[in-house]
């Protein structure tokens, strides 16, 4: 199933999801290292990575929501892009909460603000296997057409499935 939203040929929400994915995983290593060595920048640094990876995350899901409605209902996909989708929206409201408690002193954060981080960063995990599951054994996002030796999606052609 093709993504219905595309730039250059490639689905928009699989270009985007790199960036808060990495960002918000930055900033729990951030955040234990502060602890550990009492650094202030760091947990400061991660303040900023959970704001930017969460606006990330936001503009991946508004992606990730054009592809999921196209998903054909009672299939394998949609129930798995259902949870791929709530899982994500419970990973953006942990760190949203997390960087919420941080803002009065952004270098010195509540542990409830790491330990909400955290949770975040474990389910993401989990989210970002079904995201995988999604597009790697269920096809969503894929040309029809994919194959080894297919064009280059800036060519313009269309893409036809090979015969076997």
């Amino acid at each position: 199933m093709e993504s219905r939203a595309k730039l250059l040929g490639h689905p928009i929400h699989q270009m985007l999801v790199v960036f808060p994915l990495g960002l918000l995983a930055t900033s729990i290593v951030f955040d234990v290292i502060a602890l550990l060595t009492h650094h202030a920048g760091l947990a400061l640094a991660a303040f900023y990575m959970i704001a930017a990876g969460v606006i990330g995350a936001l503009a991946a899901a508004v992606f990730g929501l054009i592809d999921f409605l196209a998903i054909p209902h009672g299939t394998r996909a949609r129930r798995v892009g259902t949870l791929h989708g709530i899982g994500n929206v419970i990973v953006v409201v942990f760190f949203a909460a997390s960087w919420f408690i941080r803002r009065p002193d952004p270098s010195h954060p509540a542990i409830l603000a790491i330990v909400l981080s955290a949770l975040g960063a474990a389910l993401s995990g989990a989210t970002a296997w079904l995201g995988g599951e999604l597009v790697d054994r269920l096809g969503v996002g894929v040309d029809d057409g994919a194959h080894l030796d297919a064009p280059s999606s800036l060519r313009h052609e269309t893409v036809h499935a090979r015969e076997r």
